[in-house]
This record gives structure tokens, C-alpha cells and sequence, in this order.
């Protein structure tokens, strides 16, 4: 079918801003424009692609399926201009990097300032999410590449460029503030305990939650949180059981990690790129700075 991709432009912008107004404003162009074009994509594709309200527009199934393949394309004629347009910068362009918060807290920086500092004229942008969320920027081409706990049950295995480091997961308290009388606690003892967990959008939810059904035992966490920072700092008064990567304590911490019974699985993180789309020159020699895990 012969439709004019900038009908295809018209209606990106307009379900990514679900406005019609506002596609307008970044198209350049008139509101009615913007509305003549979608009716007229509408027309060729012979179904609607929005659900019109007096108060709000949403995509329609049709809609929301059609961007699923539309952004990948407009991201990657982004990256192709950017690239081209950045030319004169070394050739590099610009380095986009997904992160959680804690990965780019506790392994992203030093690398990221060696990166700066041998190619200080290339841009560098970090888009902080969880490790899922980073895999879907990856997918639709948004972000260069991610680094992302792993296993990632939303991440195809195909993406993992290198395993950059390997840690273990541990239960941290304050035994200043919690009673803990024993000296080894099972899974099942610790439901006893208000625990401390990442939400249910991370990975480490995900890991726990499996870990405890393996074990034929439910996990209802007493808090759920973004930030593995703020868990400890809820654990340091007292609040509960933190379950944290083990690299996000120092040796001053006044946390202690509790010895567990059961085995703990050890997990790893992992350089991803989506092997679909053109890796960029700045990728490329940002994935040879991080190391090899063993």
C-alpha cells in the first residue's frame, strides 16, 4: 500500500502526545492539518486509529498497533540523521544509555567518566529507568544500548551483548533496631519480618517473588519502593528487612547481612544492545570500556 510516510510522522506524534494540539505545535503545522492527515491515513488503512472524546483522545487497538511499529521506524530515521548530523563530532555522534538508578549509581559512573574523558566532544545521554522499562526503550530503538540486571524475564536473550559484572543478592538489617535472635533464618522465617522490597516494575521483585514460590511460600512485601537507597535507609531505622544487591553496601554500613538457609541464586549484569538496529560508532566503543564478567 502506497501511503505517504509523512501521514506516518502526523500520527506518531499526535499518539505520542495523545493531542492534537500539541502534535500541531511540534509538526509545524495546523490543527486541521493534523486532523485531515489522520483521517486521511484512517481512510487508506480503512479503520480508526483514535478514540475521539470531547475531553481527551486515546489510540484505538488499531492505533495502539500500528505505533508498536511506527516508533522503532521513527527512532531509528532519528538515530540515522543524528548520526549523520554528528558526523563532524569524531563520527561518533551521541551515546544514549538506559540504567536503573542503582546500576547507574553503583557501576555506570566510572566508565561513563572514562568515556568523557577520551571523547570529550561526544554527547552523553542517560535515560534512568527500571531494568523492564529499559528493555522496552531498547526494543523501540530509543536508548543505544542498556545495561539491565539479568536473567531480565522481559529481555529476548538474543540482546545480551556481555555479562559486565556478577553480584549477590542479600538481606540486610539494623540488629541495633530489629530483634534478630537467630544467628540463620529460612525463607519462611523472614515472613515474620516486614520486608523491604523493590516494586513489582523491577527485576529484583520479579527474582524474589520466583525464589519464594520455588520454595512453596507466598512473599507479601510490608514496602515497596524504586530506589534500593531508600529501602536501606527504611532498614537502618528499623522498619524492616531489606532485600538489596550486595554492591550497594559499604564496609561502614551499619547494616548487617543475614545468613540464609536456603540458597540464594547469584545474578549478573548485562551489556544489551537490540541487534536489529545499527549499532552507532559511540556504542560500539562505550560496550569495549565495560569489563568481562567471568
Amino acid at each position: 500500500m502506497d501511503i505517504n510516510f509523512e501521514l506516518y510522522k502526523v500520527f506518531y506524534q499526535v499518539a505520542s502526545t495523545l493531542s492534537f494540539s500539541e502534535a500541531s505545535k511540534k509538526l509545524y503545522i495546523s490543527q486541521s492539518a493534523v486532523s485531515q492527515s489522520i483521517k486521511t491515513l484512517e481512510r487508506k488503512l480503512g479503520q480508526p486509529l483514535f478514540i475521539r472524546s470531547t475531553k481527551k483522545v486515546q489510540l484505538s487497538p488499531a492505533g495502539q498497533t500500528l505505533l508498536m511499529h511506527v516508533e522503532p521506524a521513527i527512532n531509528l530515521l532519528q538515530k540515522g540523521e543524528t548520526r549523520l548530523l554528528d558526523s563532524n563530532v569524531l563520527g561518533f555522534g551521541q551515546l544514549h544509555i538506559g540504567a536503573s538508578d542503582t546500576i547507574c549509581r553503583y557501576f555506570l559512573v566510572p566508565y561513563l567518566k572514562q568515556f568523557h574523558e577520551q571523547y570529550p566532544e561526544v554527547p552523553i545521554k542517560v535515560t534512568n529507568a527500571t531494568s523492564p522499562r529499559c528493555v522496552e526503550l531498547l526494543a523501540k530503538g530509543t536508548v543505544d544500548l542498556i545495561i539491565t540486571n539479568y536473567p531480565n524475564f522481559r529481555m529476548n536473550q538474543t540482546y545480551v551483548q556481555k555479562i559486565v559484572a556478577q553480584f549477590q543478592d542479600v538481606f540486610v538489617a539494623n540488629p541495633a533496631c530489629l530483634d534478630l535472635q537467630q544467628e540463620e533464618f529460612s525463607l519462611a522465617d523472614l515472613a515474620s519480618y516486614p520486608i523491604l522490597l523493590l516494586d513489582r516494575q523491577s527485576t529484583t521483585s520479579d527474582f524474589l517473588h520466583s525464589l519464594f514460590l520455588q520454595h512453596q511460600l507466598e512473599l507479601i512485601p510490608e514496602v515497596e519502593l524504586s530506589s534500593n537507597d531508600f529501602l536501606m535507609d527504611l532498614a537502618r531505622i528499623g522498619l524492616g528487612i531489606a532485600f538489596i544487591p550486595d554492591y550497594c553496601l559499604s564496609k561502614e554500613d551499619e547494616l548487617c547481612i543475614l545468613k540464609i538457609k536456603e540458597t540464594i541464586p547469584r545474578r549478573q549484569m548485562a551489556a544489551a544492545i537490540n541487534p536489529d538496529l545499527p549499532l552507532s560508532p559511540a556504542a560500539e566503543e562505550f560496550l569495549k570500556l565495560l569489563p568481562e564478567a567471568a
